[in-house]
């Protein structure tokens, strides 16, 4: 699988590390999204109801309660993100635990979002005193990860909220030390358990000191 040509303009802009690479998804990770999405979409007449773990099809109308069409959740989704700065905080423990790793090792954010959405959450993580090197994707994320960590066969640590993102990320670099974490557990039983070899995490307490130890931080 390619990697998002635009994805690889963004790497090719950072400067060369050879430390142990952590990479981190942002919604859900490093900044709260299933909690105030909600709340969003209730300001604008709607309800998510997340009978299953997707986007398209729990989305439903307060009044009428009529499912939103795809274009209409999608058009919402990139409000939202156009808002984020109005909405999304810093995951409960994030920040103090990343920048203990960072200390010792690159820290990247990797996001799946589309690219016109970046220079907005690079704003508003910079406000948040999140200052790591920012990557946004419209592909898979594992090539990406492989591309950053470059030819040196450094330790690489990767942490996600969606299963198939850390499929991609194991197929990409095997040797990659996966984790999945949640900002709020309430919901793992409706997503797609994990396969062997990903370490679930219950939050940034849990997850620190594994993330570091994994790579020898």
């Amino acid at each position: 699988m390619s990697i998002d040509p635009e994805t690889l303009r963004q790497i090719e802009e950072l400067s060369h590390d050879d430390r142990p690479l952590l990479v981190l998804d942002v919604d859900d990770v490093v900044l709260e999204f299933i909690r105030p999405f909600p709340r969003y979409l209730e300001g604008r007449g709607y309800r998510l109801d997340l009978g299953t773990f997707r986007l398209h099809g729990n989305v439903f109308h307060l009044e009428t309660g009529d499912a939103a069409e795809r274009e209409h959740v999608a058009e919402m989704l990139a409000s939202f993100f156009d808002e984020q700065a109005d909405w999304q905080t810093v995951t409960d423990g994030a920040a103090a635990a990343i920048e203990t790793i960072a200390r010792k090792a690159e820290v990247v954010l990797l996001t799946a979002m589309p690219h016109r959405h970046r220079d907005r959450r690079r704003n508003h993580l910079d406000a948040l005193g999140l200052p790591y090197p920012l990557l946004t994707t419209e592909m898979a994320k594992g090539p990406a990860i492989r591309r950053l960590r470059g030819e040196t066969p450094r330790p690489v640590a990767f942490v996600d909220d969606m299963p198939h993102n850390l499929v991609s990320a194991k197929e990409h670099v095997p040797d990659a030390h996966l984790f999945h974490l949640m900002a709020d557990n309430r919901i793992r039983d409706i997503v797609p358990k994990p396969p062997e070899g990903i370490i679930i995490v219950d939050d940034w307490a849990d997850a620190g000191p594994r993330i570091a130890a994994a790579l020898g931080v």
